[in-house]
């Protein structure tokens, strides 16, 4: 298939475009490269520099025909979205509302769209799964909530048929150790921890070590990104095939606190990485851990990657080396 990945030079897109290549897909990246790094873009893809807010660069891209599009292109840090909501609803929900009005004037009836598990809130059970109550407790998962609304609706009136991946915590670098680009500012707990590890930053800081759970320390589910990856392939094949719209959570379905991954990371990279504990941060929950049992029963998909081990090494690989 010809497939559009529309944020496709980022940490994710960037290894579902190696996934897509893998399965014999003919990919182009579309990007506006705010956050996108040069070194993530494959020789193999193609490139189109453009902005999902600039009406004209898509219509300039999707006028060239396409069979699919996967949609990753938005801001995803929780705290700057409660700050900057008005950031968030121009790129995320406006920028998005320009690809489906432009899929569904040039015909892309397949998309594959990065949801968030943000979109949940407060655990009231779990695991989490898909029927869980939608609560966010932040303004990043209110825009993928509200996102998932619109591609209802364009799925009713427009026949566009989509996947949305409720994506846990996705970590790790590439398995194979092929993308190097790391993420600019990252704001999620393992990139933190390497650049604690590799001097980039004075310590880390451990919000809270009171909660209830086997350490006192939060407890979340880390999905590899390769994992993360696999899912995007196996999703559009899933709406190509039954020609029906898709929601599904992708988590390892395993808990790991931020001192295990800590520790996992003093001793895969043999640093001493400094670390304060420092108060808890408000809306916190103690423990969020998923279900895709869906996934693997719709799917076939599992996360074969997603052990500390495996999370811990390839991120550690991809930062030794690495200039800040």
């Amino acid at each position: 298939m010809k497939i559009l990945v529309v944020g496709g030079a980022g940490y994710i897109g960037s290894h579902v475009v190696k996934a897509l290549l893998k399965a014999g897909h003919d990919v182009t990246v579309f990007d506006n490269m705010s956050s996108g790094r040069e070194e993530n873009l494959f020789p193999q893809a193609g490139f189109i520099r453009g902005d999902i807010l600039n009406t004209k660069d898509l219509d300039s891209c999707l006028s060239q025909g396409w069979d699919a599009a996967i949609h990753l292109a938005a801001f995803k840090a929780a705290g700057e979205s409660m700050l900057k909501p008005e950031k968030y609803s121009i790129n995320n929900i406006t920028g998005t509302l320009n690809l489906l009005n432009g899929f569904a004037e040039y015909g892309v009836k397949k998309v594959v769209f990065s949801s968030s598990a943000a979109i949940y809130g407060e655990p009231q059970y779990l695991p989490i799964d898909e029927n869980h109550p939608k609560d966010p407790e932040n303004y990043y998962g209110f825009t993928k909530l509200e996102i998932e609304r619109f591609l209802h609706w364009y799925d009713k009136l427009k026949g566009i048929r989509f996947a949305a991946l409720r994506y846990f915590n996705a970590a790790g670098y590439d398995i194979d150790g092929e993308i190097k680009g790391l993420e600019q500012n990252p704001a999620n707990l393992l990139p933190v921890i390497m650049e604690a590890a590799a001097g980039w930053r004075e310590a880390l800081k451990v919000f809270g070590n009171d909660y209830d759970t086997k350490d006192g320390t939060g407890v979340r589910d880390y999905v590899h990104v390769s994992d993360l990856a696999d899912g995007h392939v196996k999703a559009l094949n899933y709406i190509t095939e039954k020609d029906e719209s898709l929601i599904v959570n992708l988590g390892s379905e395993e808990g790991l606190s931020v001192l295990q991954l800590l520790e996992a990371a003093r001793k895969v990279s043999g640093r001493e990485i400094p670390a304060d504990i420092v108060e808890r941060r408000p809306g916190d929950p103690a423990k969020l851990v998923a279900s895709s049992s869906l996934a693997k029963e719709l799917l076939g998909w599992e996360a074969k990657y997603s052990d500390v081990e495996s999370l811990v090494r390839t991120s550690w690989d991809a930062y030794k080396d690495a200039k800040k």
